[in-house]
């Protein structure tokens, strides 16, 4: 059960991993597509996780909250986010500065969302066309949330079950408008200018702070209702 139970944080760490590098991948694709081709000349447009790993965000940290546990050492209550070296972008180059920066900081959270939903579309697709799919499936995604069940899931329903799981936590960490995250560019680009250079001073070990005592809360709030709905796609298909 230990050997299991190892397997899976393993394939949790490769997921969150390239989860992380289709993100800034996504970042790097919308800048040069709306002109700046800053991250693009760096190599940035790639899903090769080593031009977008971050040794403390993508290594360290998940590392502790994936791998804590078996040293009896539970990092952020198992909490599955972490973040990759930032996109090196220059807005001057767009040439509707506001709107391009906006929509390259929503592409990030945007390419996670696309992969929880490709992860459903499997799911549904294998509903529909294995014998007896809509029972294996359905049983195999409680077993994967649950993680104290009898049963084996399969191991397709797993891997799709964990990528929903880490790419809506990574979409929903990304969101909170706490600097340096995407929200914060989004609250950014709507707040007027003295309130900006007031938003501009929030000292990064602030950041930090907020990060680590709302993210976890925030996360988990958002994640309820999300994953029922999945189990009402996965129950009706």
């Amino acid at each position: 059960m230990q050997s299991s139970a190892f397997v899976i944080a393993v394939f949790e760490f490769v997921l969150l991993i390239f989860s992380l590098s289709v993100h800034e991948c996504a970042h790097a694709w919308m800048a040069s597509l709306l002109g700046d081709q800053t991250a693009r000349l760096q190599g940035r447009v790639t899903l090769n996780p080593m031009y977008h790993v971050d040794p403390i965000g993508t290594l360290l940290f998940p590392g502790l909250m994936i791998f804590g546990p078996f040293i009896g050492f539970s990092f952020f209550g198992g909490m599955l986010v972490g973040w990759a070296k930032p996109t090196p972008v220059i807005t001057r180059n767009f040439r509707k500065i506001v709107r391009d920066d906006m929509l390259v900081t929503l592409a990030g959270p945007a390419s996670n969302l696309l992969i929880a939903a490709i992860a459903l579309a499997v799911m549904v697709t294998m509903s529909l066309t294995m014998p007896d799919g809509h029972n294996l499936v359905l049983a195999s995604f409680l077993a994967s949330l649950t993680r104290n069940s009898e049963m084996v899931p399969h191991p397709v329903v797993l891997l799709c079950t964990l990528a929903i799981l880490i790419n809506l936590s990574l979409t929903f960490f990304n969101l909170l408008p706490i600097p340096p995250l995407d929200g914060s560019r989004v609250v950014r680009n709507l707040l007027p200018y003295n309130a900006v250079q007031v938003y501009d001073r929030i000292p990064i070990w602030a950041s930090y702070i907020f990060m680590i005592f709302l993210g976890g809360a925030f996360i988990t709030a958002m994640l309820r209702p999300a994953l029922q709905l999945v189990y009402f796609t996965l129950i009706h298909t």
